[in-house]
């Protein structure tokens, strides 16, 4: 992240002074597993940002393009448990897509789904872990925080017995709301379909964060596993139905008027430290 969207530090400082986005850069590594749970979003600053063409630098963690295989070398301290999360990731796209998508009437945030199908191969020695799937790669960035232009948002990414969907369901600020629905074949050509109906979900079991998701008619959807539970963010499995198919999809819930809470904005340095000193290589 280039001008972290979730980071405290940054809110502070757009507060005083026009902000650097390159003095607030981190990356997000979150596993999941009976065993293997761990999280890292430790914040960076300018003087250890390196960036290229095909070259990102954060601190000892880096992500390199060669033209067919994104690698992400991953070095990280977890938090607020400092456990270690060190290995590679890497992402094989079946094929790439060019097409930006303005989420907002006034195209301040845009969302790239870069490589709608690509095949993840992990392979990290901190904790020991090797996996290999499908897998989904994109991209959001705006000319705004977040929180100024939208109240809440939920969004899926859905694993079809052909390609693959894509659900967002948005509120702006002023309450108006947006629905989008693409359908993404193996070649990442993207086709729009009628959003489905908005189907409510269970808050989360801790932090009771609105959740819900687009579904078909009359078929409903459950919650498998609720993977983050925070004060503004839930991230969760479901079982659902969409385009006529039983499917299991990844979701997330994101409240931007929880996240701009003055209490929210005190919570998150717990999960998101920062670390200043220091000084990128480039290699």
């Amino acid at each position: 992240m280039i001008g972290s969207v979730f980071s405290p530090y940054y809110a502070w400082a757009r507060r005083s002074a026009l902000a650097d986005p390159e003095h607030f850069c981190a990356i997000n590594v979150a596993l999941y597993g009976k065993d293997r749970r761990a999280w890292a979003m430790t914040e960076r600053g300018r003087q250890q940002l390196y960036r290229s063409a095909d070259t990102l630098m954060i601190g000892p963690s880096s992500v390199l393009w060669d033209g067919n295989t994104l690698t992400v070398h991953i070095d990280e301290r977890g938090a607020p448990l400092p456990k270690r999360i060190r290995g590679q990731v890497r992402v094989h796209p079946r094929a790439l897509t060019k097409q930006r998508t303005p989420l907002d009437p006034e195209g301040r945030h845009r969302w790239w789904p870069i490589a709608p199908e690509s095949r993840v191969e992990v392979a990290l020695s901190h904790p020991g872990l090797r996996w290999s799937g499908n897998g989904y790669l994109d991209s959001n960035d705006g000319d705004e925080p977040l929180e100024h232009g939208f109240r809440q948002w939920d969004w899926s990414r859905t694993k079809l017995r052909q390609g693959s969907a894509v659900l967002y369901d948005m509120t702006f600020l002023d309450g108006t709301q947006r629905a989008l629905a693409l359908r993404f074949d193996d070649r990442g050509a993207a086709a729009p379909f009628e959003p489905p109906p908005r189907t409510p979900l269970k808050t989360t079991p801790w932090w009771r964060i609105p959740r819900a998701t687009q579904a078909d008619p009359k078929q409903g959807a459950e919650i498998l596993e609720t993977l983050e539970d925070t004060p503004f963010y839930a991230r969760s499995m479901l079982r659902t139905s969409l385009l006529g198919e039983r499917v299991t999809a990844f979701h997330e819930s994101l409240s931007l008027t929880r996240f701009a809470s003055p209490w929210v904005q005190m919570l998150l340095p717990f999960r998101m430290p920062r670390i200043t000193s220091g000084h990128q290589g480039r290699g």
